[in-house]
Parts: structure tokens; C-alpha cells; sequence
């Protein structure tokens, strides 16, 4: 209980410098997916998921996620896995390093543009 409360009314800096750092993770992930033909991202509003739409790149959300693994080594979710709305979007995260997430985009731009 005593933990519940300090962190209430104690410092808030570090949980201030999470939430900065995961904005700033999430403006590379939206910039770099909308900077790659056939992949459309709006910006997320909570959590830490990116949900772009690829119906541009003329696969499924399923064959994508597949390939994306299997040929560019960048994990994501397809967008069925999450009702039938989700068809022609994957779910990238990132909760992961800013460069990690910048070498991902690297590694998507060559698949789709591959394709």
C-alpha cells in the first residue's frame, strides 16, 4: 500500500520520461510505415501497437505477416487475429529500441518494395 502511494504522490519523472520516449517511438514507426508505398498508418492514441493498413501492397494481411518474417526477419500480427474488421491491416509493436524500430522499417521498405 505504501508503494501504491508513493507512486502517486511521488516523482513522476521517470514514468514522464517513459511516456516521452514511447511518443517518440511511435512518431518513427507511424513516419517510417507511411513513408513505404502501399502502407498507410494513422497514429495510435494508446498502448504501443501501430495498425497500419497494407491493402496497398496487394497481399493479405495474413501472407503479409508470413513473408514479412520469413523474407524481411520483421515480426507483426495479421490484422484477422483481431476480428474481421482487421483484414488489410497488421499490428507492428514498438516496445522495442528506437534502433531496432528504425532498422525494421529498413528491412519492411526492401520487402515491399520486392514485391
Amino acid at each position: 500500500q505504501y508503494a501504491a502511494l508513493e507512486a502517486i504522490v511521488g516523482s513522476q519523472d521517470a514514468p514522464n520520461s517513459m511516456v516521452e520516449e514511447f511518443a517518440r517511438r511511435r512518431h518513427i514507426i507511424v513516419d517510417g510505415l507511411n513513408a513505404i508505398d502501399g502502407i498507410r498508418c494513422a497514429t495510435p492514441k494508446g498502448a504501443f501497437y501501430a495498425f497500419p493498413n497494407i491493402e496497398g501492397t496487394g497481399l493479405s494481411s495474413r501472407e503479409f505477416a508470413d513473408r514479412a518474417l520469413q523474407e524481411a526477419g520483421v515480426a507483426c500480427l495479421a490484422g484477422e487475429s483481431f476480428g474481421q474488421f482487421g483484414n488489410g491491416f497488421v499490428r507492428f509493436s514498438f516496445a522495442n529500441s528506437v534502433e531496432n524500430i528504425e532498422e525494421a522499417l529498413r528491412r519492411l521498405d526492401r520487402f515491399v518494395q520486392s514485391l
